[in-house]
């Protein structure tokens, strides 16, 4: 009888691991896994198991294509099975391609004549995933916020940072989820950074590879009204509930999907992005509507001077302009992120003006949304 014999964590199985044990139980008669002791477990991934011991030995040993379980107690990193293994004299060793602690277990099974073999990696039956991702889809929340920006967007991107400049935004509702998302795609509301939540993922990554910046995952990961530090990565100064901002928040529909990536080279006014980005701060540090309607029209003057399109409300809109809005007056108003279209957001004076102005075509109320503490 050939004896066969495979290591890991295991602390999670999944489809990738039982096709890994069958290809390794067809090089003989016999399998055995070793799995790593929640100690272990501990001692070299700092992670709790997902399982007793005694359950996950229990999952393991009920798969067709395992003959005997055994858990890894030892403290040799990559060998905690070494006991076992010299007590059992397996025949063969298997191990995957990409396997890290090569030259410890060929030494292992020099000591008893045992044969090393990789596994050559063969199309997964189905698609790959690993324990983190595993852990993370579990972590991840049922629904997210979206985001609109105040002040300081561009200042996210690592490329146009500017050190002592601040980027201001906040997370808002109705959140959305993998089932139900009550907004237009391509919308400039941060959709990939909330995606990639609900998908148990950062996002911050992803967002910096396709050359954009950070502030969509950071601030829809945070929650709140939050105030940034401009850089490579998101650092943040404060962030407070926005309560001023109840009753006053509104966005309108441009009709125009926004794209992000496509504008980032554009030229524009990196001065007056800091300037508003300042004047923002200041608002979210004195809870001041005011001096943060002065940062949205600071934003939205560099948005036109851009090149992007008067925004109802704007008397340069011309027959669009301030009598499509029909009397109402809102405080301020500008594009959410800079991608020529999506959504704008308008700041009003209080909860009467933004009703009127959501009975308009185009326009929803939205609030500052700020996670329940503890989620």
């Amino acid at each position: 009888m050939i004896r066969v014999f495979v290591s890991g964590c295991y602390d999670i199985i999944h489809a990738g691991h039982v096709q890994f044990f069958r290809e390794a139980r067809a090089l003989g008669d016999h399998l055995t896994v070793s799995f790593a002791s929640s100690e272990v477990l501990w001692i070299h991934k700092r992670r709790r198991s997902s399982l007793p011991d005694e359950h996950k030995q229990a999952l393991i040993a009920a798969l067709g294509c395992v003959d005997d379980v055994v858990v890894g107690r030892g403290h040799d990193e990559g060998i905690d099975f070494r006991e076992d293994f010299l007590r059992i004299r397996p025949h063969i060793l298997a191990v995957t391609e990409d396997d890290k602690y090569t030259p410890l277990k060929e030494a292992l099974c020099a000591e008893i004549g045992a044969k090393y073999v990789r596994l050559p990696k063969t199309p997964p039956q189905f698609a790959p995933i690993s324990t983190s991702e595993i852990v993370r889809w579990i972590k991840a929340p049922g629904e997210a916020p979206l985001r609109v920006d105040f002040g300081g967007g561009w200042l996210d991107v690592p490329a146009y940072a500017r050190p002592g400049a601040f980027v201001v935004n906040c997370a808002i509702s109705p959140t959305v989820s993998l089932r139900e998302w009550g907004y237009e795609r391509n919308a400039g509301l941060g959709g990939s950074g909330a995606w990639a939540l609900l998908n148990g993922k950062n996002g911050v990554g992803s967002e910096l590879d396709l050359g954009v910046g950070w502030q969509d995952p950071a601030v829809i990961g945070e929650t709140g009204l939050c105030v940034w530090h401009s850089g490579a990565r998101p650092c943040l100064e404060m962030k407070t509930s926005g309560d001023f901002l109840r009753g006053r928040l509104a966005i309108y529909w441009t009709g125009a999907p926004h794209h992000t990536p496509g504008n980032v080279g554009k030229a524009r006014d990196y001065d007056a992005i800091v300037r508003a980005g300042a004047l923002a701060r200041e608002a979210v540090w004195t809870n001041n509507l005011e001096t943060l309607a002065q940062a949205v029209r600071v934003s939205y003057a560099m948005q036109i001077g851009e090149g992007m399109q008067p925004l109802p409300g704007d008397p340069a809109a011309g027959a669009a302009g301030a009598a499509a809005l029909g009397g109402v007056a809102p405080l301020a108003w500008k594009y959410c992120g800079g991608g020529h279209g999506g959504y704008a957001v308008y700041l009003c004076r209080d909860a009467a003006e933004r009703e009127r102005l959501c009975a308009l075509s185009g326009f929803r109320a939205i609030e500052p949304y700020l996670a329940p503490q503890g989620v």
